[in-house]
């Protein structure tokens, strides 16, 4: 199993979606798409991937 991190060499921003898709096991594309609803329908996706962003080491 992929430890939790940052991927960057797929990253469109911080590399946080694509590190959370290689940790779950899911594609990218899957993750990003669940960060803009979260965005656009609850307002907490901004939120959460800065946090993430911080909390995540980079790989």
């Amino acid at each position: 199993m992929a430890t939790l991190s940052r991927n960057k060499n797929s990253k469109i921003i911080g590399g946080v979606c694509s590190g959370l898709a290689r940790y779950l096991g899911w594609d990218t594309t899957l993750v990003r798409i669940v960060f803009l609803v979260l965005l656009f329908g609850f307002g907490t996706g901004l939120l959460a991937y800065i946090i993430l962003w911080i909390v995540m080491p980079a790989k």
